[in-house]
């Protein structure tokens, strides 16, 4: 006789045990007492030192042992859920059990049973051990069939089983014949010293290792990870794993898709795949979801057809999250934002129980919209979401609901527009696969006003708060939301005395409660009946009861609820910000990501500099002492230093002049030492941890964009550029006023080491004593790090050549290795959403909107993947960003054109690919036109692709890729539209004979409007996103195919600044 042990083991109570729920297709999660059980279960097995041979589990829980339950149709909030379990794949529709009960489970089991576990297997050895986990119904089985399973010792009866066993240990000793006992107790234990325990990970861990990012749990991902190029970005590519999903969402995120948030996994053809499987495959395959692509489901490496591993939108999107660090939590934060997507609040943590309120993640949201006062005029206004308070409105779920919350939210954020899946739901790609781990998830969204008052719910913001999954499993979130919001809407179908205890709880709470209901059948009184107990408890009366059955007009019960929310807000209301719900959040025992002590250190430091800054304007006179009109003077007299350097000798002396004159405004300038505020800057960016130095320019930027009220303006790219007034003083001044900004103090930084760099070439200032020899390498720091730097000083319109080419230098020191180099440049006429277009294709983060464009130009890098850095042909690319041009202004415009033209050479000069934006065909800007004509001299002409975008049909969708053509046909419709050009010899120079314009090389692109219908609530076209796609993939073949100088670097691009 050989003696086997068999150990049965189940989970220990869960939440539905608690409530004395039961569902087969609900995986609830473990009570308190669960928890505590299965960790005495694990500790018991690791203290037996027990080894398993092999492991078996079920999946299916039944309740019954003969009699079924009500079987479940196609309106059962489940049936979805079953229909496309990728467990059970290989079931076609009318094999998939609609019901069973414990008796036809045996049926089921039994043949497990005796082929599989009972008999012993002639490659295994005598003695093995087996473990099999089982949920409930598999242990309830065992007492009523001794003569199969053999017969359970009296010590274990079903009647004082506990929720969990802590651990039954059963020998099976194989007696003669087919018989075999089942004993339970101190049997003979074999396990050995070098035995282990089996761990089990968590949900959490098992979606981190489906989406490749397991290794990032501990050490995350930051956002240089996310903004390398690679070869994927010129590819758009349907991912073939789910391991590709996280960066298919990033890449489509950042290009601003429609589509970002899409899980569908396109498996890879097989040519090896007989004919008559892929024939046998489809046909099994496509009753999942006939309105897929049958091609995405048709190919497979796997003998046998298993559709896609159905990944929810939210899963990815909080699986990314707890993977990212802080920074990239808020680029994703900011770029959903931008793609109008709901943004995520309170990201769960189901396995350390540790849910953070997102409020850094937050910090870089900023709206606009049309504030309107209760009298006179409206204005657009611009305010960041953490600080702008608004009445909120919770939807929650109470167990389960037959109507769609998420539905219902776009449904109310979309009035009078196509509706805006702001909410990812159920009737989305994938939106009922089981959210393995997003319950808990918090997401908020905000209604903005358009100026329409037959569209405006209210005057003013309104934030509406969503709550992914039930609120007695999530009650914390629940807390919350009750504590900010001014009502809550609850869904839910029945309610029970279990939930009127729960909502008993709420008894004082200051919110306002409403119940939508769909009620099953049968249930309609017991709902009355606690409806009636929860009125004075909840304050409420029958207007906060509405009920949406299947005849139930949607879009009339959507009028309703919005005219409940119109109501309250127009009403006395709570009002909160994002900051004070983070607040709220602190009180109720919430990990906020703010409270860092990195992050607060950084925000401190901004604050001792802000808090001084009264008058920003008065702040850059008397602590940017080096700037303004000092700096003005040394430029014009640099400039005129330059142009003499060109004439003959009679200018020998005027030479000598300028030099002494350039000398005493640079030791002028060396007489001042840095400011308080500037030394408190320069001592923030010099700390020695690195994370501190990212949190504290974060909390600068925003510190000095938010130290004054901002004037109300138009709002970014929803509307053309004004026309600025030609000739004269008047192009001398900015149309918008310059904001104070970080490039104010690294400007400051720069001219510091300017003077002091002239002084020492002057040979008055011994390097040795040299202060400010290391601004550069604290500059560079930022540049490496993402944020843009001036190249071009937009007050003066002049490079601080000195400043430029230190950080040139130090760039190429700290890249030595890779420091090929191609520069990226992109001008235009202002409005016209170059910088947009440039943040799109390359996750940047120049400045937009009006008034926050550059003045001169500002440069940031984008680093290439080594991989791919071989095949492109540079190790990085250079993005330069310039300040809007004068269009269709003629070559007499002025001292203003001087100093575009000389600006647009200098920036093209500099360049291996331009970018011309537009906002009209014919009105290409003649400082842009008098550049081609100069650089045509020096035999350097960049690769040019000249971009018309769509601003003023907003609400048109554009053409897509393979629809656009062209604007300009051919070369003389683009020398009809330069007949400005400077006059050479007998006739006009046209730009089609300087710039080999070929109308096959696709040198004009048309790009649709960003907006799908009229901001602030318009949704993103997706024409937008597919065109920019295909102007990145664009500019990068030609980088790859050799239109850039292979052996250029970044010591080449020094020695071209000082030509240029």
């Amino acid at each position: 006789m050989s003696t086997h042990r068999l150990v049965m083991v189940r989970h220990g109570e869960s939440t539905w045990n608690q409530e004395n729920r039961f569902c087969g297709w609900f995986d609830a999660e473990l009570s308190e007492k669960g928890a505590e059980e299965a960790r005495r279960g694990a500790q018991a097995v690791k203290d037996a030192k027990m080894e398993f041979d092999i492991c078996y589990t079920s999946e299916i829980w039944r309740r019954s042992f003969d009699i079924p339950p009500p079987p479940m149709d196609e309106k059962h909030p489940y049936y979805s859920i079953i229909s496309k379990e990728r467990r059970y794949a290989g079931l076609k529709p009318g094999e998939l059990p609609t019901c069973e009960s414990l008796k036809d489970t045996i049926a089921r089991a039994l043949p497990f049973w005796n082929e599989e576990i009972a008999p012993p297997d002639q490659g295994r050895q005598a003695g093995a051990h087996r473990c099999t986990w089982e949920q409930p119904a598999g242990h309830r089985q065992a007492p009523g069939r001794q003569s199969d399973l053999g017969e359970v010792a009296p010590e274990i009866k079903a009647s004082e089983r506990p929720a969990a066993v802590a651990i039954a240990d059963l020998e099976w000793r194989e007696m003669e014949g087919d018989d075999c006992e089942l004993q339970y107790g101190d049997g003979m234990n074999e396990a050995q010293d070098g035995d282990f325990p089996t761990v089990e990970r968590s949900r959490l861990q098992e979606m981190l290792s489906l989406l490749g990012l397991e290794t990032h749990q501990a050490q995350k991902l930051g956002l240089q990870d996310a903004l390398q190029i690679s070869s994927d970005s010129v590819r758009n590519w349907a991912p073939q794993a789910p391991r590709d999903l996280p960066w298919t969402f990033l890449r489509k995120l950042q290009a601003r898709s429609a589509e970002a948030r899409s899980t569908a996994v396109l498996a890879s053809p097989s040519d090896a795949r007989p004919m008559e499987k892929e024939s046998q495959m489809e046909e099994e395959v496509i009753y999942w979801d006939t309105a897929d692509d049958i091609s995405a489901d048709i190919y497979s490496f796997s003998e046998l057809p298993t559709p896609d591993t159905p990944v929810n939108p939210l899963d990815l999107l909080c699986a990314l999250l707890l993977a990212s660090d802080g920074f990239l939590q808020q680029e994703i934060v900011l770029r959903m934002s931008l793609c109008q997507f709901a943004l995520p609040l309170v990201l769960p943590d189901s396995e350390h129980h540790a849910h953070t309120f997102l409020l850094w993640a937050m910090r870089g949201v900023v709206r606009t919209w049309w504030a309107q006062p209760p009298r006179g005029a409206g204005s657009l206004r611009e305010d960041s979401v953490v600080l702008a308070r608004a009445p909120a409105f919770a939807f929650v779920r109470m167990e389960v609901s037959s109507n769609s919350k998420s539905q219902l939210l776009n449904a109310v954020l979309s009035p009078g527009h196509r509706q805006r899946d702001c909410f990812w739901h159920r009737d989305l790609s994938l939106g009922t696969s089981p959210r393995e781990i997003a319950d808990g998830l918090v997401e908020v969204s905000w209604l903005l006003p358009t100026g329409r008052e037959d569209l405006d719910l209210c005057p003013e913001p309104v934030a509406f708060l969503n709550l992914r999954g039930d609120i007695g499993s999530h009650w914390l979130q629940f807390k919350l939301l009750t504590e900010v919001s001014s009502a809550v809407f609850i869904l839910t179908d029945n309610i029970s005395k279990k939930e009127y205890k729960l909502l008993s709880s709420m008894k004082g709470s200051a919110t306002k409660y409403y119940f939508i209901l769909s009620p099953y059948r049968g249930k309609r009184n017991s709902n009355l009946r606690f409806l009636n107990r929860l009125t004075p408890v909840l304050r409420m009366d029958h207007s906060h009861v509405l009920v949406k059955v299947s005849s139930t007009d949607g879009a009339r019960f959507t009028r309703r609820v919005r005219a409940i929310v119109a109501s309250v807000a127009r009403s006395p209301c709570r009002r909160v910000s994002v900051e004070d719900m983070a607040h709220a959040a602190r009180r109720l025992g919430l990990k906020v990501d703010e409270d860092c002590e990195e992050c607060q250190r950084a925000k401190d430091r901004m604050e001792r500099i802000t808090r001084s800054i009264r008058d920003p304007d008065a702040y850059r006179r008397e602590e940017l002492r080096l700037q303004g009109e000092p700096w003005r003077k040394a430029a014009r007299v640099e400039k005129e230093l330059c142009q003499a350097q060109w004439a003959g000798d009679l200018a020998d002396k005027r030479r000598a002049e300028l030099r002494q004159r350039l000398l005493e405004l640079r030791t002028q300038q060396s007489g001042h030492d840095p400011a308080g505020g500037v030394q408190e800057f320069i001592a923030g960016i010099s700390c020695p941890s690195l994370g501190e130095r990212q949190y504290f320019l974060r909390w600068m930027e925003w510190g000095l964009a938010w130290v004054a009220q901002p004037r109300p303006r138009q709002p970014p790219e929803a509307a053309p550029a004004p026309r600025p007034k030609q000739g004269g003083a008047g192009d001398r001044e900015p149309l918008w006023p310059e904001p104070l900004g970080v490039e104010h103090f690294l400007r400051e930084m720069g001219q510091f080491y300017e003077a002091e760099s002239c002084l020492v070439e002057a040979g008055k200032l011994p390097t040795g004593q040299r202060r400010f020899a290391h601004f550069p390498g604290l500059a560079l720091e930022l540049l490496v790090r993402g944020l843009p730097l001036e190249l071009v000083d937009g007050s003066t319109r002049s490079t601080p050549l000195r400043w430029v080419t230190g950080l040139l230098k130090e760039l190429h020191t700290r890249l030595e290795r890779r420091s090929r180099l191609v520069v990226l440049s992109a001008l235009g006429v202002p409005g016209t959403g170059k910088s947009t277009l440039l943040n799109t294709m390359f996750g940047l983060r120049f400045a937009t909107g009006r008034g926050r464009g550059p003045r001169g130009a500002f440069m940031q890098l984008v680093t290439v993947a080594e991989s791919f850095s071989q095949d492109l042909g540079c190790d990085h690319i250079l993005v330069i960003d310039s300040g809007g041009l004068i269009a269709g202004a003629p070559a007499t415009a002025g001292e203003r054109f001087e100093l575009e033209a000389s600006l647009a050479t200098l920036i093209m000069g500099l360049s291996d690919v331009t970018v011309v934006s537009l906002a009209e065909t014919r009105d290409i800007p003649p400082a842009i036109l008098h550049a081609f004509l100069r650089l045509e001299k020096t035999g350097h002409m960049p690769n040019y692709q000249f971009v018309y975008q769509n601003l003023h049909d907003t609400s048109a969708p554009g053409p897509k890729p393979r629809e656009r053509r062209p604007l300009l046909e051919s070369p003389s419709d683009m020398s009809r539209a330069s007949t400005h050009v400077d006059k050479q010899g007998d006739g006009l120079r046209m730009l089609a004979d300087l710039a080999f314009c070929d109308p096959e090389k696709q040198h004009v692109w048309h790009v649709p409007g960003l907006w799908h219908g009229a901001p602030p609530m318009a949704a993103v076209s997706l024409g937008y996103s597919e065109a920019v796609f295909e102007l990145k993939r664009c500019l990068l073949e030609n980088i790859r195919n050799g239109l850039s100088d292979p052996h250029r670097n970044i010591q080449q691009l020094i020695e071209l600044v000082g030509l240029l």
